[in-house]
């Protein structure tokens, strides 16, 4: 990554997170390799519907307005398993939406996560698990996006003009020794650890290199006027809110909002926020904020040993 421009952004994403591709992937998974290639040979130029990444894809886009087509702010790589030959409905589809991606892979079939690294993406979005805890597996930030139509979440917040990304804490932005520590011996002994650790600052989680990375893109615009807006959703409360502000404080990394919930119901505050996407490793916090808000499930951590 030594030849990206300064605040440069990459992300990497599947072909079934960023349209909504189930109908053709239901002809696959029934009828197979031949019958999927003609499926989308004789729809190639029908527009694909809006993935639920979507709406994250085209706001990170629009981060490129004023920038030079050589140096863009962020980019999106497109990583598919379709074939060159049965992906040109998806190329065409992003042309049709001038989403601006340029350059992908299609492996025909074979896993995608290899090429994230070759690219220097930062973040990895993908509908398979196993791609996504290769890629953590190798450092990258990357989570499950569960196959579905933009929109789809039934109290889905109106659009907003600025992208909006929230973490979960731990596991997340930082590592699992503290909540290894509740899920272990209870919130007691994870009250009195955090209190007396308030000034040691926790280890980095999968997305600490993703949330520095899209600070730097941050910096990048004024201040007052900044196109990117992030936010801290996490389940703690006083006092074990301290340990983490001073974590990040120790980082140099800010966080424009931080939500300290005392574990009350994160779906509803993600909605008041806004998010285009939340990222949490628990799949019942995912499962109750994706009736909300795009989420993405980070299987890391114990709580997904």
């Amino acid at each position: 990554m030594d030849t990206e421009a300064p605040g440069h952004l990459t992300v990497a994403i599947t072909s079934r997170a960023l349209f909504d591709l189930e109908d053709s992937h239901g002809v696959f998974e029934r009828d197979g390799v031949r019958a999927y290639a003609q499926f989308q040979r004789s729809r190639e130029n029908d527009v694909l519907r809006p993935g639920i990444a979507f709406g994250l894809v085209r706001k990170l886009a629009a981060l490129n307005a004023g920038a030079s087509d050589d140096a863009p702010r962020a980019e999106v790589i497109l990583l598919s398993r379709n074939s060159s030959d049965t992906g040109l409905r998806i190329f065409n589809s992003i042309e049709h939406y001038g989403l601006g991606i340029v350059r992908a892979v299609f492996t025909a079939g074979e896993p995608t996560d290899p090429y994230i690294e070759p690219f220097g993406a930062h973040l990895f979005l993908s509908a398979n698990p196993e791609s996504v805890r290769r890629a953590l597996e190798r450092g990258i930030a990357a989570a499950t996006i569960l196959p579905s139509r933009e929109g789809d979440a039934p109290t889905a917040s109106p659009p907003h003009p600025q992208l909006r990304i929230a973490f979960d804490g731990d596991a997340v932005i930082f590592g699992d020794e503290s909540q290894r520590i509740a899920n272990e011996q209870g919130l007691d002994a994870f009250s009195r650890n955090e209190a007396e650790l308030a000034h040691t600052p926790m280890s980095g989680g999968p997305f600490k290199g993703f949330l520095a990375a899209l600070q730097r893109l941050q910096q990048a615009f004024p201040a007052d006027d900044s196109p990117i807006r992030t936010a801290l959703v996490t389940a703690r409360s006083a006092p074990a809110h301290k340990r983490v502000i001073l974590t990040l404080r120790e980082w140099g990394v800010r966080l424009d909002e931080a939500l300290f919930l005392g574990g009350r119901d994160k779906g509803p505050f993600l909605q008041a926020f806004g998010a285009d996407i939340f990222f949490d490793d628990s799949r019942h916090n995912i499962d109750s904020a994706r009736l909300h808000v795009a989420a993405g499930h980070v299987p890391h951590g114990v709580a997904n040993e």
